[in-house]
């Protein structure tokens, strides 16, 4: 099974989790239609929004089967 780590590409977490665009919506991150997601990873986005990382990526591996 995969999981959505610090270093997973925000492009990555799109394929993996279904639900990870209305979460990253939800944290205020609408980096995921930006032209930088697909190289950009989840810790990068974390640091420009502020958000809390482990908070985050919790969030992200829930919809992951």
């Amino acid at each position: 099974m995969a999981k959505i780590t610090a270093d997973t590409l925000i492009a990555e977490c799109l394929e993996l989790n279904p639900n990870a665009a209305e979460i990253l919506l939800g944290a205020g991150m609408h980096c995921f239609g930006c032209a930088l997601a697909h190289g950009e990873t989840v810790a990068e986005a974390v640091a420009v929004h502020g958000e809390d990382l482990d908070s985050l990526l919790a969030k992200l591996n829930e919809g992951i089967e």
